[in-house]
């Protein structure tokens, strides 16, 4: 068998569950390039508010000759030479982070978006069924951006403004402690309001970035059913139902920027109350003679700073918590706990005879409603089994119990003997194929698409395969061949067309256990013809399981389990379920095919 090998990321990374461990996790990662970044960020803003200090001893050194009349300027070259260094080094630093941060940035988001796409993919069929896919989506990106955002705020924004405010207060107080408690003081209460106001806003943020992404998931849900859309002229229809998710989003907007407009508000108030103070208090000094001109250049040039860098990072408040909020959406959207787990000692699955056995199974998509009640089923090895049945009655459900994308409540699922809990996922999942009723396509190449089924295959493999499946002509007559790109979901191909590929992509997986749920059914009666043919071969030395609602399409295999209600109200093979007059197999068959007989027109498999 030529199944594919079990990759080794068949375990989802493990990712902390809180916004701020989940941040830290990341960061934890390129810890030294973040200590650089913020030992530079350290240093820029050390300089930079050390500027007003330099510029104070510029005009220290030239009050003196203004008083002289004289224009020497060989006193004012070291306070110069000073002044030029510091701005030289707030330059060179900061723009050394900056490169620091083009190199780190985007490995930073790649990483976050790799591990919160591998964490999705372990998810249950139960999970990816209740979300939209373009919301899950939606929340990586906003995620891992909100990652990066966050962690860019706190060293390029936050830091900063720590540091020029720590160095201001130090700077003043060398001039008058009283400009130096005064600053303090303000600082310290701006910071806190800005920061509780901000704190107010992230309730009315995470709500906005939640309406934001139940918006995206309603416009991609509706243009991936665009067709459907339109056979059912309901344009108008699905405008006006998105229209709808569009005023939730346009109302939490509204909630969330007119808050932030509240405090930008106070922020211009505080604002001014500082300039008109420190100004006001720093000439009261100076006419008192506690402090000189250089002095009250220095004192009302910090002020200014320090009002610049603290309505920055009061700013900056608010895109921080926007920033959490998009991070614990996303963490609480996809870092939870997975249904279906393997267990610490699981190993890969070499399925050796396909020998499947169900004891006692029990499980319902609700767990007090249960579909299946203690059902028992033996399938013994290379046996081609057939499950019919009326729509809703188990058939689908017992092919996702078999390939444990569901989990039963109660009962063991056994292959060669061994309970599947037993096994990863991954490698389970490599020795069954499956030709879906609904074949999942890429958008990506017809030749990527039936390589997907084993990525070790040549090119002379896929067309093999293709050719096998009937496909080989119609993908030939394709404008780029075997690298034509076949749209999302496979849209640029007909659903019989997709079919064929679904079987050309089994055909090179060549897995032990092949499972059929409506292969067929896409097809006219020629073409499934033929490819029963094909079938017939690939089924050789395989356990297959076909579920099909034509009997013609089952009527030749080794045995028909009839399902109705979760139930098998009938076992045998074609010819003892007909020899029934009154069974349930016998009436469905009457009823799709009146008398024909079993040896006529039958599909043989």
């Amino acid at each position: 068998m030529n199944a594919p090998d079990t990759e080794s990321d068949a375990y989802a990374p493990v990712l902390a569950a809180s916004p701020f461990r989940f941040t830290l996790q990341f960061a934890g990662h390129f810890w030294r390039w973040y200590a650089l970044i913020a030992t530079l960020q350290v240093l820029a803003s050390a300089c930079g508010v050390s500027v007003s200090l330099a510029l104070g001893k510029v005009v220290a050194a030239i009050s003196p000759m203004d008083v002289q009349g004289a224009r020497e300027l060989a006193g004012v070259w070291p306070a110069l030479f000073l002044f030029i260094g510091l701005n030289l080094g707030e330059l060179v630093c900061s723009r050394l982070a900056g490169f620091c941060r083009v190199h780190v940035g985007p490995l930073q988001r790649v990483r976050v978006t790799g591990h919160l796409f591998a964490y999705l993919q372990h998810h249950s069929q139960r999970y990816i069924g209740s979300n939209f896919a373009g919301s899950l989506a939606s929340r990586i990106s906003e995620t891992s951006t909100g990652v990066n955002m966050l962690l860019w705020a706190l060293i390029f924004d936050v830091l900063p403004v720590v540091v020029t405010l720590s160095v201001a207060v130090i700077i003043l107080s060398l001039a008058s402690p009283w400009l130096a408690l005064f600053s303090l003081i303000w600082s310290i209460l701006f910071l806190i309001c800005s920061y509780r106001l901000a704190r107010h806003c992230q309730p009315y943020s995470k709500a906005f970035s939640a309406a934001r992404s139940e918006t995206v998931g309603r416009v991609v849900d509706a243009v991936s059913n665009l067709t459907a859309v339109r056979l059912f002229a309901r344009l108008g229809h699905e405008r006006a139902h998105l229209q709808q998710y569009l005023g939730r989003e346009v109302t939490a907007a509204r909630r969330s920027f007119g808050l932030n407009e509240k405090i930008v508000l106070f922020q211009l108030a505080a604002s001014l109350v500082l300039k008109v103070g420190m100004l006001g208090f720093s000439l009261w000094l100076w006419q008192q003679g506690r402090i000189g001109v250089p002095e009250f250049v220095m004192s009302t040039t910090l002020s200014f700073l320090v009002i610049s860098e603290a309505r920055n990072v009061s700013r900056r408040f608010l895109d921080l918590f926007e920033y959490i909020g998009n991070i614990e959406n996303g963490v609480r959207t996809i870092v939870v706990p997975h249904e279906i787990v393997d267990t610490q000692h699981a190993r890969d699955i070499k399925v050796v005879s396909g020998q499947i056995e169900l004891e006692d199974v029990t499980f319902g998509y609700q767990s007090d409603r249960p579909l299946f009640r203690n059902l028992n089923l033996f399938i013994p090895a290379g046996q081609r089994v057939g499950l019919v049945g009326y729509s809703g009655s188990g058939k689908s459900t017992l092919l996702n119990l078999l390939m444990r994308l569901y989990e039963q409540q109660h009962g063991s699922i056994r292959i060669d003997g061994e309970d599947i809990r037993r096994f990863t996922q991954q490698s389970l999942h490599s020795q069954i194929s499956l030709i879906p009723q609904e074949p999942g396509l890429f958008h990506r190449s017809l030749l990527e698409n039936i390589r997907y089924g084993n990525p070790q295959a040549s090119e002379a493999d896929v067309e093999a395969a293709a050719r096998k499946a009937y496909a080989h002509d119609f993908i030939k007559g394709m404008e780029q061949g075997y690298h034509s790109l076949v749209g999302e979901r496979g849209v640029r191909l007909s659903g019989g067309q997709r079919q064929r590929i679904a079987i050309a992509r089994v055909i090179v997986k060549n897995a032990p256990i092949l499972i059929m749920d409506e292969a067929t059914s896409a097809l006219d009666s020629i073409t499934e013809k033929a490819i029963q043919k094909t079938l017939t071969q690939e089924m050789r030395d395989k356990t297959v399981i076909v579920v099909a609602h034509r009997l013609s399409t089952v009527a030749q295999l080794d045995r028909i389990l009839f399902f109705d209600n979760g139930r098998i109200i009938e076992d045998g093979s074609h010819e003892e379920l007909l020899a029934r007059p009154d069974g349930a197999y016998r009436k469905l068959w009457d009823r799709q095919l009146g008398s024909a007989t079993s040896s006529g027109e039958l599909y043989r498999i």
